[in-house]
């Protein structure tokens, strides 16, 4: 192993990725097959480290991998991805102000029910209810806030 290549446990660290998400952008081919030692290791070099850190920020923009993986072949066919990219966040933005409607939308389900609620905290609920304040809560608006707002949450735990 010569000085100007890493292991994966190296590579990791550097870049701030698992060494399954290392792994896995490999299996998908977002990453060339890595070098190994007679023993099997991986080898990574500087090209890798600069992929995985092009791909750690393509994520955090709101690309997926097949996103990532289209922009990665122009690259490779000497063809020029921004113009690509641009279309991209075109339709991330477009995507993004549709989830800031929603959560604007729900915000106010969520306090026209908080105001309505307040005037009956002393009511017990009637029958099998547990809470009435959830039970005639809102059930399909907001799904999609909710639904980006857990993925947001899903990622930082994931980071």
């Amino acid at each position: 192993m010569n000085r100007n290549t890493m292991k994966i446990g190296e590579i990791a660290e550097v870049t701030g990725l698992t060494v399954k998400s290392i792994r896995y952008y490999e299996l998908l081919q977002l990453l060339p097959e890595a070098q190994r030692t007679e023993s099997g290791y991986r080898l990574y070099g500087q090209d890798a480290v600069r992929r995985l850190l092009f791909i750690k920020k393509a994520k955090r923009m709101g690309l997926s991998l097949d996103e990532i993986r289209d922009i990665l072949a122009l690259h490779e066919n000497q063809q020029a991805p921004c113009v690509h990219v641009m279309a991209l966040m075109d339709r991330k933005v477009a995507e993004v102000d549709g989830i800031i409607e929603d959560l604007r939308s729900f915000r106010q389900d969520l306090t026209t029910l908080r105001e309505e609620s307040a005037k009956q905290l002393e009511n017990l609920p009637e029958g099998s209810a547990i809470c009435s304040i959830i039970e005639r809560s809102i059930h399909h608006k907001g799904e999609l806030a909710l639904a980006w707002l857990e993925g947001r949450q899903m990622g930082k735990a994931n980071r």
